[in-house]
């Protein structure tokens, strides 16, 4: 159902702000009466619940990882204080943001994943053939397993202060690169970034990539972003099949460029997804 498909991404890529009903409800397009009954109908969970253990599940996670502050990771997902998150954490796993800092584990922990919905067909326009590159992009990269795609929003909202505060940045447009995991396992590595004149002053925590120059396949993608996973499954599974073509697999997927028609805060705009071709 497209109302919570655009709610499900919106609460992904906006849990670390103080979002209510309210906000999801208007992004689902739906009124709050109508919305939350589908959400739970459609989840299982009312809004509160899932919002709520979304945001302590990345933080459960970011703990286990080691994060030294265990305020600002309250801070970074949603929380206004130490005693509030440290209240709701025990209420959902039974034990304290310490315990699981220490194990650093998330072990038996009741974890909320983000909600999968199954990603319906789309119309695809035939693509632009167009030589791009080459790039220097700068930001941060992520393993994701193929089941984690939904987890993506989150990190772009941790890459969004970065967005025009990168050092030698150059235009104001953004992208997300799908690259061949550096950890050798079954997935691929993610990175949400922006175009720089340099890779060699970044801020710690950013890392770049260089991207040769090389020929594209542009697929324009007008619908809600959301939806940007039905797009990618029609081109890998309906459109390269039968134009016969040949992809660049290795080591890059494909890049999704967001231009400055994209808003990030609603998720409308459209955007457009580059496919590499082979040589």
């Amino acid at each position: 159902m497209e109302p919570i498909r655009r709610a499900i991404w919106y609460i992904e890529a906006h849990f670390a702000s103080p979002i209510g009903l309210a906000e999801i409800a208007e992004a689902s397009q739906l009124s709050r009466f109508h919305f939350s009954r589908c959400f739970a109908q459609s989840t299982g969970l009312s809004v509160s619940a899932y919002l709520r253990g979304r945001r302590l599940t990345e933080a459960a996670r970011q703990l286990s990882k080691g994060a030294p502050n265990i305020l600002s990771v309250a801070l970074g997902v949603g929380y206004g204080s130490h005693e509030a998150f440290t209240r709701a954490f025990g209420d959902l796993f039974g034990v304290t943001p310490e315990e699981v800092r220490s194990r650093s584990s998330v072990e038996n922990l009741p974890l909320l994943d983000p909600y999968i919905m199954n990603q319906s067909g789309t119309h695809l326009p035939q693509p632009e053939i167009y030589e791009l590159g080459p790039f220097l992009l700068a930001g941060i990269r992520e393993f994701r397993t193929y089941e984690e795609r939904v987890a993506i929003p989150g990190q772009w909202q941790r890459f969004a202060p970065y967005l025009g505060n990168v050092p030698g940045q150059r235009g104001r447009d953004a992208y997300g690169v799908c690259l061949a995991p550096s950890c050798g396992e079954e997935g691929f590595d993610y990175l949400t970034a922006v175009a720089v004149r340099s890779l060699d002053e970044l801020p710690e925590g950013l890392c770049g990539v260089r991207i040769a120059r090389r020929r594209y396949a542009t697929f324009r993608h007008d619908e809600h972003v959301s939806k940007i996973g039905a797009t990618c499954a029609a081109i890998f599974g309906e459109w390269q099949p039968k134009a016969g073509v040949e992809l660049a697999n290795e080591p890059l997927f494909l890049i999704e460029h967001y231009g400055p028609g994209f808003d990030p805060v609603t998720g409308q705009g459209g955007m457009a997804v580059w496919v590499p071709l082979k040589d």
